[in-house]
Formats: C-alpha cells, sequence, structure tokens
C-alpha cells in the first residue's frame, strides 16, 4: 500500500494532473451550482476532451474532479434558492435554506463548505485504507439486500416530519411511491399509468419533481407574499453577516461529521445506493440521534441537520470509486459514465487495477486529497459575494429561480413536456405546503420506490416467493433495523408523554 501511494503522490503531483484537479473542481462546481444540470450532464459532455488527454490517469482525474466538484457545489442553490443542483444535495435544502431564511447564508455556505469538505477527505482516507477488503464486501449484496436497504431508507420517514405529522409524512411517501410506478415496471416491460403519454414511458424524471417540490412552490410564495423576498425572515438587513460559526456550533458538528463521513462512505460503496441516499439517511439517522431541543430544530434551521447530509452526500461520492475502480461495477449513473469513459481510455476497471495500473488507482485517490483541499481554498473565499444571491431584490430574483427551474427540467430531459408535467406538480407541491404536509418524504419514496420495486421483483424471482427475507440472514437484519426506525420515535415520544405526565402530576 505504501508503494501503492508513493506512486499515487508521483503521479498525482505534476504539473498536468494538478492543473487537471483545478479545472475539474472549477468547473464541477460551477456546474453543481446550476439546478439541472448535474454531473452526469457535464461528465459526458467532457468524456470526449478527457479522451484527447491521452493519459488515463489525467482523464480520470479530471472527470472525479468534475463529479466531487458538482456534489460539494450544489449545495449552493439548495441554500441559497431552496432549488437544489444536484440529487445528492436535496436534503441539504431542508436546514441550509432556513438558515439563509434567518439571515445567516454566509454561516450555512461555510458549514456546507467544511462539512463537505470533511466529508470528502475523511471518505478518500477510508477509500485508501479498505478499498481492497470493500470490494469483496459489496458482491456480497444482491437484490435481497438492495431491497432490505431501501425499506430501511423508507423506515426512517418519520425522521423528515414534524411533532405530530408522522402520519401525514407516511401519506406523502406512499404518493412518492405512486409516483415512482408511472412509466415501463420491472417485471414487464409495459407502460404502466402514462395515460397514452409517449412522454411519460420512461417515468417522471427526478430533477423535474425535485424542482416541482422545493424551487417552483419558493417562486410562488415570493409572489404571494412579498416579505419572503427580504433576506431575512423578520425583515433584517440584506447585509451578509456572519460567515463564521461558533466554537460550541463546531463542538456540536465535530460528531456529526465523524459519523456520517464514516456511514455516508460504506452507503458509497454499495453499488446503486449513492450520494441522494447517503444524504437523506445521514439527516435521518442525525434526528433520530438528537435529543428533545435538537430535534425540534430540525428543518427549521440546524447545524447539525445541515452538516450531516453535506458530509454524507461527499462521503458517499468517494465511497462510490470502490466499485467502480475494484469490481468494475457503477454504483450510480454518473460512475457508470466514469466506467465508459475508462473503457475509452483502455483502462479495465476491476481486481487487476491495482496490479496493473497502479499509477491510475492511487494517483485518482491521492488526487481527491488535493481536489477537496482545492474546493476549500476555491469556496471558501467567495461565499460572502455567492451569499449576495439574497440581496437580490423579489421583482429579480422570481424570474431567476422561474429560468433555473425551467431550464433544469427541460435540459433533464430534453421534453417541453417536462414543463407542464413541471408545472402541475408545482401546484400541487404549493398545495400541500399550504395544508403544512411535509416534502420531503415524497421525494424519497419516488427515489427509492423505483429501485425497491426491481430489487423486490428480482428477489421474488430468483427465490420464488418470500422466502428470500428467511433465507438471507444480511436481508432479515437490515428489516429488523428497519423495524427499530419505525417503532423508535413512537416508543420515545411515548417515553416523553410519560415524563411530562409525571412532572405535571408532581406539581
Amino acid at each position: 500500500m505504501l508503494e501503492g501511494i508513493m506512486i499515487g503522490l508521483s503521479a498525482a503531483l505534476s504539473i498536468q494532473n494538478l492543473l487537471m484537479v483545478i479545472a475539474g473542481c472549477l468547473i464541477g462546481t460551477f456546474i453543481g451550482m446550476l439546478p439541472g444540470l448535474g454531473p452526469m450532464s457535464i461528465i459526458a459532455i467532457m468524456i470526449p476532451v478527457a479522451i484527447t488527454l491521452g493519459d488515463p490517469t489525467a482523464a480520470l482525474i479530471l472527470l472525479a474532479g468534475v463529479y466531487y466538484g458538482a456534489i460539494f457545489g450544489g449545495s449552493t442553490s439548495s441554500i441559497l434558492l431552496n432549488a437544489p443542483g444536484v440529487a445528492g444535495t436535496v436534503a441539504t435544502s431542508f436546514d441550509g435554506y432556513p438558515m439563509a431564511r434567518k439571515g445567516q447564508a454566509g454561516k450555512a455556505l461555510t458549514i456546507a463548505a467544511v462539512a463537505s469538505f470533511a466529508g470528502g477527505t475523511i471518505g478518500a482516507i477510508l477509500l485508501m485504507i479498505f478499498a481492497p477488503a470493500l470490494s469483496s464486501v459489496a458482491l456480497l449484496f444482491h437484490s435481497a439486500e438492495y431491497f432490505a436497504l431501501m425499506v430501511v431508507g423508507l423506515s426512517a420517514i418519520a425522521a423528515f416530519a414534524g411533532t405530530g405529522q408522522v402520519a401525514k409524512a407516511l401519506m406523502m411517501t406512499i404518493l412518492g411511491l405512486i409516483l415512482a410506478t408511472v412509466g415501463e415496471g420491472a417485471l414487464f416491460n409495459m407502460p404502466r399509468f402514462t395515460l397514452g403519454m409517449m412522454d411519460l414511458q420512461s417515468g417522471i424524471s427526478f430533477i423535474t419533481l425535485a424542482m416541482a417540490m422545493f424551487a417552483l412552490p419558493e417562486a410562488l410564495f415570493l409572489v404571494l407574499n412579498p416579505a419572503r423576498g427580504a433576506n431575512s425572515e423578520d425583515g433584517a438587513s440584506n447585509k451578509i453577516t456572519g460567515l463564521r460559526f461558533s466554537r460550541e456550533e463546531a463542538k456540536a458538528m465535530a460528531p456529526v461529521i465523524g459519523r456520517q463521513s464514516v456511514q455516508g462512505f460504506f452507503i458509497g460503496v454499495l453499488p446503486g445506493a449513492g450520494a441522494t441516499i447517503a444524504s437523506f439517511l445521514g439527516y435521518a439517522v442525525e434526528r433520530n440521534l438528537a435529543k428533545g431541543d435538537e430535534q425540534a430544530e430540525f428543518g427549521k434551521g440546524s447545524v447539525k441537520g445541515l452538516a450531516a447530509p453535506e458530509t454524507a452526500n461527499n462521503a458517499a461520492c468517494t465511497g462510490s470509486f470502490v466499485p467502480l475502480l475494484t469490481l468494475g461495477i457503477p454504483g450510480s449513473g454518473t460512475t457508470a459514465i466514469l466506467l465508459g469513459a475508462l473503457i475509452a481510455l483502455n483502462v479495465t476497471p476491476g481486481p487487476r487495477l491495482m496490479t496493473d495500473t497502479p499509477e491510475v488507482f492511487w494517483a485518482v485517490i491521492i488526487s481527491m486529497f488535493i481536489g477537496n483541499l482545492v474546493l476549500l481554498i476555491l469556496n471558501l473565499p467567495l461565499i460572502p459575494y455567492i451569499a449576495k444571491i439574497l440581496s437580490i431584490p423579489r421583482n429579480y430574483l422570481i424570474p431567476f429561480i422561474l429560468f433555473f427551474t425551467l431550464m433544469g427540467a427541460y435540459i433533464g430531459q430534453n421534453n417541453a413536456t417536462e414543463l407542464l408535467i413541471l408545472v402541475g406538480l408545482g401546484v400541487m407541491a404549493t398545495i400541500f405546503r399550504f395544508a403544512d404536509y411535509p416534502l420531503a418524504p415524497l421525494l424519497i419514496g419516488f427515489i427509492l420506490g423505483t429501485m425497491l420495486e426491481d430489487n423486490f421483483a428480482r428477489s421474488m424471482q430468483l427465490y420464488r416467493g418470500l422466502d428470500f427475507i428467511l433465507e438471507r440472514p444480511m436481508t432479515l437484519g437490515l428489516l429488523v433495523l428497519a423495524a427499530i426506525l419505525v417503532l423508535l420515535p413512537s416508543y420515545r415520544a411515548r417515553r416523553a408523554r410519560k415524563r411530562a405526565e409525571g412532572v405535571a402530576d408532581g406539581d
């Protein structure tokens, strides 16, 4: 391993590869800030550029830099405009945007930058240490385990519900699962619930739904409530202040960053999981671990609620390189495009990559350390200027949000029908917000619904029924964990109620 690290250092620290890291991070950060584009689109566009470099190491370093740079930059539009730049930063908006509404946009961006840096760096260390061993662990996960993992994700919906809103959150999750069934199913290649529209045959686009749930209602709320256009909820000055977080907030974030770096990395290792699921699970876990007052703060501008998904999604990005490099299995759509780039560059990913071309494997890992440092250096000085987006007058901000929302939905599918779907879902989301229904569970149900159905269908076919639950101990263990996650909030609520009754009786 030490020999490999030395090879990686000599390759990653060459002038050409350092320039590739900086270029990749710059391009990724900028693209991540624009809702709808995301890393998949830009990596696909940049593959011809990477191939013309001729050097597989430089090409992969450039593309990897774009990937984690986009996740890093995606938090900006989530925090400032409630318009997630990429799917992995949707959970960032749950507490990042409320912080910006309180006049703490600068602090929110700083926390996001530091948490992203920590998650990416710790993830790179874990990748360096555990990559060979984790490749064999990833192979143990089959369809049955992935189905159970999706159930664990769905069982965490209570974390996205306010006090007394678990029933509403459950209803929204079911609605998300229903929306996920639109299009071709896992068992039959026949369109379902498309109303005869060819454009719905491939299902509803995630980007369209994310924009409809968060960005479009925000623009409508700005129209309906002029006071909301101010930088803060109490109508305070538009001057961006408080770019730093306090020592107490740093102490509160430290264990969250530690836990979510490890959890996010291991979720990223699993093919098919990725940064989006890691960020949602990270948020859910930290909310369930939080006590009383801290738990109530989630969704209203919690420091922990912002640090958790930002750490988890960047650690998961790094973790997704484990199955890609050591097994040749893409863990997500983005890593599938990276796999295509590797093959085009005559590099065969798999168990022999570390021995046949160690300079590629180790240079990419070392470049992640450099890339995360570059991202921090690039972003921190720019925070005061980026945060000034919120000081744009409301009559300019509304068209700005609408433009990026409509552009994001259209570019995602290159289809004008997406705009009609966006408006329809956006109106529906606005009504739900007025009725005080949480929108995050709907998005979670939609994201996990397709994967849940696909893996459940495969498991049923392979094991001829539900026998796979008992035949695979890991599946059973994950389902037990899901049951605990469902029962834990109600148990804690009952304990709190008994304690309150005891205090009342004492009085």
